[in-house]
């Protein structure tokens, strides 16, 4: 019986499951416990190892002069961790290597004169291996706690993501800005006309909020708290209305809360 053809991956499918990876990793600190060793070993050369923060120098100097250790379980201690380090480098190299590629794009360098500093043989494998490339920067970014596939398809789709959510960030801060300017004076008119409230305990709360926040009104956060208290202060006015029979004292005070009512109502 024939075995049914396997389903291509979509070139654009992030992987359901995210590969290990080293990460963070405080490389100078191993380097120091490594350099350790080898003086606990009496290595004659020591004072030729690179400093600490030297990892790819200091890496070189370990290999060479791993038959120091004597000690079994050091060379088995120290061949783990400079398997470790070395993956480190390699991580850490996509990921710079792609934003080196990106500021060079961004000066004005064409993909032709990528291609041997890439090493690759054409115009197009540049860019090809620029994607791939690009996907450890955004795997670095954990975009969504996925892992982007290698392919130039998938670092596509998920730019056009990226720019697409950043496009609708860019929409929402305009939007809360516009009401920014409409909300603030009828939140400030409110705390002005308070005096001609009939205020009872939750009414000044809500007020005493509204002073609180409206002097440093600007985040997205900020302005939604503001809507908040402002739609608070005339839900208990209403109420208040409602139970004893009458409006605000003043004028001012009735028209300041009728703005506010159609605002935050519209």
């Amino acid at each position: 019986m024939a075995r049914p053809a396997r389903k291509a991956t979509s070139p654009t499918k992030p992987l359901l499951k995210p590969p290990v990876r080293i990460g963070t990793l405080d490389a100078a600190a191993i380097i120091g416990e490594l350099r350790q060793l080898h003086e606990d070993a009496e290595d004659p050369d020591i004072g030729r190892m690179a400093a600490d923060a030297e990892l790819f120098q200091a890496l070189l100097y370990l290999e060479s002069h791993a038959t120091a250790l004597k000690d079994a379980q050091a060379q088995r201690t120290a061949s783990v961790q400079r398997v470790r380090l070395w993956e480190y480098i390699r991580e850490q190299a996509d990921l710079h290597q792609a934003r080196a590629i990106e500021q060079a794009r961004a000066s004005g360098v064409e993909w032709a004169d990528l291609v041997s500093a890439l090493a690759v043989n054409a115009p197009n494998a540049a860019y090809n291996k620029a994607k791939r490339l690009k996907a450890a920067a955004l795997t670095d970014a954990s975009h969504e706690g996925r892992h982007v596939r290698r392919t130039p398809e998938a670092v596509q789709e998920v730019e056009r993501q990226v720019a697409t959510r950043a496009a609708a960030e860019r929409r929402a801060e305009r939007q809360a800005a516009r009401r920014h300017t409409l909300l603030a004076p009828v939140a400030r008119r409110l705390i002005e006309c308070r005096a001609g409230l009939d205020e009872d305990e939750d009414i000044t709360f809500w007020l005493d909020q509204i002073a609180a926040v409206l002097p440093d009104c600007q985040t997205s956060t900020q302005l939604v708290s503001l809507e908040t208290y402002v739609k608070a202060v005339v839900r208990e006015v209403r109420h208040r209305e409602r139970a004893k029979g009458k409006m605000a004292a003043t004028a001012d005070a009735r028209s300041a809360v009728e703005a506010a009512a159609e605002l935050v109502t519209s």
